[in-house]
């Protein structure tokens, strides 16, 4: 029989091994896979019971007790195609739950939404193209102000703030002021 073990079930298989065969103390086992001694024996009990299969989760490759049924899915995903196609997950969920009486959790239908195509995380959309705006021709032409607020004399003074007027045109510092930080109580 083949069995699928995760990196760390192989890792805690070679040392409840190195236990089994006096290698290693059951104490320093357990601090190693930061279990009790107790766990530490009952795990040395089913590798000599089931062998490394006692080791491994036993409910890997069985679906979830909590999953949702496969047509309430497709129900799903339907309406969402065809009522809220544009909205994003937690909206679309709102939706549901207040027009349909359907409720679902975010995260699931989140991935659902996903997996189906109906929606596009942040970190995978492609970056909008901005027009670059160019600098200034003239020197003068268009100041940029900055302020920086913070402890500038390290205590020996009030907290203040440093305001910094850039020269758009050449990116020249035109002047430096410290102004004073009105502290909200």
């Amino acid at each position: 029989m083949l069995v699928t073990m995760s990196d760390s079930e192989i890792r805690r298989f070679k040392i409840i091994q190195d236990v089994c065969d006096r290698r290693i103390r059951r104490s320093d086992a357990a601090e190693i896979l930061n279990l009790s001694v107790r766990q530490v024996q009952r795990l040395m009990n089913r590798l000599r019971e089931y062998g490394a299969a006692g080791l491994a989760h036993q409910a890997r490759g069985r679906p979830s007790n909590h999953r949702y049924p496969s047509d309430n899915r497709e129900m799903i995903l339907k309406l969402v195609r065809d009522n809220y196609e544009d909205f994003s997950p937690t909206l679309a969920r709102e939706k549901l739950i207040e027009l349909h009486n359907l409720s679902i959790s975010n995260e699931t239908l989140r991935s659902w939404m996903i997996a189906d195509g109906l929606w596009t995380p942040h970190a995978r959309r492609k970056p909008g193209v901005y027009q670059p705006r160019y600098r200034r021709d003239c020197l003068g032409e268009l100041i940029q102000i900055d302020g920086s607020h913070h402890d500038w004399f390290e205590g020996r003074s009030d907290k203040c703030c440093l305001l910094v007027f850039i020269d758009n045109a050449t990116g020249r510092l035109m002047n430096l002021r410290f102004s004073e930080t009105r502290v909200s109580v």
